[in-house]
């Protein structure tokens, strides 16, 4: 032949697509790849060529050179295509050609086809590719893209049943481990799928001695997360981080579900020791970045989203991170960066938080619902419950608020921000407050040091009058926390009462600790005003939104 197939494939092997691209027109336009005449070179030059294309990133060339090659492929006489079939195997390299004879492996080019669709994210496209290659033809990588593919398509039963494949094959897939456990699967579910005994392709037994006990904790961490049980799994993950030191999986693990349930100096302390053994990670760097965002640390800010635009300025966390900076400058272009993290992943949860919350801060609360129920659909966490409740309050939907916040209970009943959120209903009509005070009461049992949950019960002894007690509960919270939102509720409370200096001490102290502190700033401005003299605006009447709901009460005194 007068280009080597053999060049191409060293060119490839070597990383130079760029070469094997260029070479690669040559040997599919050379007249010994004629397609009449030899329609087997045909096809293999075709998935050479196909090749260069999908390692170069160039999945529409890549797409439509291997559907050409697989065009080709059916003109190769009867006789041939038996004895390609004969030769097909799952062990074969993981290039889809061989160059050792007129034989491709049509399943890997198929599945290779599959994997361009879903790079350009295509899911359905990349579906049906890979439902064409039979199941007894499909390796450990097809099953994964398959399992991934049918999850998204909320095809939920087959992606179990294919996921569970996997682990039967191979039990340290951890994320098909994780994908079982976020569709239901039980932990001894999971485990019992390691492999017992050899099989006859004399895959060795699983060792359940100690030193493979890691991987069966691995996946409890992972049922109590996807169950809703964060202390269970972060206790694991714990336990975990002492024997392998340093992981900068477990630690990202552990920081996220820490930014989830506000644990938030615990999560920023876990994403900077992930960084600093590992500062080109991405994964969860748009969580990072919001919190840092509610620290109102803006220079980290800054310099994690240069960091990250160095890094890959084309994974969905950084377009996250892009919306989280340029929130106080721009709503709007905000929103679009937000917007594209999901149109390069449609499963990026924190993309659809993000969005919520920003249309909800820009007063488009029907379409925050729709952000908050796609988060949702996906994996609920209570931010999700969070953005759905104070959405349905902006639109004065009391009932719908109670619902998602009793939901939020149901899933979460030992979260004590999940108790909160339903006395954030309640507490939205005069006839809800006692109960929203207990709500309040019962979260701070459960978590003492939960400053949200005192701040909201402060406010409710203030709406009731009860300024003192919303005094000497606040104070008690100054000894363990230096909050920006502490003194401004101190501020706001001594102000109501008349306690100028000290509502000046405390306005001042918010802004020390955090200059750019709206709420502090605002009400400094109507500070002045009273100090002057003045009355600085007219008191605003309450809105009266009682609803009746007793089936609901009868469930939430259940739960309490």
């Amino acid at each position: 032949m007068e280009v080597p197939k053999d060049q191409i494939a060293t060119l490839l092997e070597h990383g130079l697509y760029n070469s094997a691209q260029m070479l690669g027109c040559f040997l599919v336009s050379s007249p010994a790849a004629n397609a009449e005449s030899a329609p087997h070179l045909k096809t293999e030059s075709l998935v050479i060529l196909g090749d260069s294309f999908f390692r170069e990133r160039e999945y529409r060339r890549a797409i439509h050179t291997y559907k050409q090659a697989l065009q080709y492929y059916k003109m190769i006489p009867k006789q041939n295509m038996t004895s390609s079939r004969s030769l097909l195997s799952s062990n074969r390299s993981s290039s889809p050609n061989s160059c050792n004879g007129s034989v491709i492996n049509e399943n890997e080019v198929k599945f290779r086809i599959a994997s361009s669709h879903c790079f350009l994210n295509e899911n359905k496209a990349a579906l049906v590719e890979m439902e064409g290659i039979p199941s007894k033809a499909r390796n450990l990588a097809m099953n994964l893209l398959l399992g991934k593919l049918y999850r998204v398509s909320k095809h939920s039963r087959a992606a179990v049943s294919i996921y569970k494949e996997c682990i039967r094959h191979c039990p340290y897939i951890l994320e098909a481990i994780t994908a079982l456990a976020e569709l239901g699967s039980t932990a001894k579910d999971i485990i019992s799928l390691f492999p017992q005994t050899p099989n006859r392709s004399g895959r060795a037994p699983f060792d359940h001695t100690d030193s493979s006990r890691w991987l069966q904790r691995y996946v409890e961490a992972q049922c109590c997360m996807a169950s809703n049980d964060y202390k269970g799994g972060l206790d694991l993950f714990a336990d975990l981080l002492q024997r392998f030191p340093n992981n900068t999986h477990l630690l990202l693990e552990m920081a996220k579900v820490e930014a989830i349930i506000g644990k938030n100096e615990e999560a920023i302390m876990n994403f900077e020791k992930a960084r600093s053994i590992d500062p080109y990670i991405v994964t969860y760097m748009d969580e990072y970045a919001m919190l840092l965002k509610l620290k109102s640390d803006y220079p980290k800010l800054n310099k994690l989203v240069h960091d990250l635009l160095n890094v890959d300025p084309a994974r969905p966390e950084v377009f996250v991170a892009l919306s989280v900076l340029w929130e106080r400058k721009d709503d709007k272009k905000s929103l679009q960066y937000a917007e594209q993290s999901i149109r390069i992943d449609e499963r990026h949860i924190p993309g659809y938080i993000m969005k919520g919350n920003l249309l909800l801060t820009m007063k488009r609360a029907e379409a925050a619902v729709s952000a908050f129920r796609a988060a949702q659909e996906l994996r609920p966490d209570i931010r999700s419950y969070q953005g759905l409740v104070h959405t349905y309050l902006a639109l004065s939907k009391i009932k719908e608020a109670l619902h998602a916040s009793r939901e939020a209970m149901k899933a979460m009943p030992q979260l004590a921000k999940a108790l909160k959120l339903v006395g954030d209903a309640h507490a939205s009509t005069s006839g809800g407050r006692e109960k929203a005070k207990k709500f309040y009461e019962s979260a701070l049992r459960l978590e003492p040091g939960y400053l949200g949950a005192a701040l909201a019960l402060a406010e409710l002894h203030v709406i009731d009058g009860r300024n003192g007690d919303a005094i000497s509960l606040l104070e008690r919270y100054l000894k363990d926390w230096a909050d920006d939102s502490l003194h401004v509720k101190l501020a706001q409370v001594f102000a109501a009462t008349n306690r100028l200096q000290e509502a000046l001490s405390h306005y001042q102290a918010a802004l020390r600790l955090n200059t750019q502190n709206e709420a502090a700033k605002r009400g400094l401005e109507r500070l002045e005003k009273q100090m002057k003299g003045m009355d600085p605006d007219a008191p605003e009447e309450d809105e009266d939104n009682d609803v009746e709901d007793a089936d609901g009460d009868q469930d939430e005194t259940e739960l309490l």
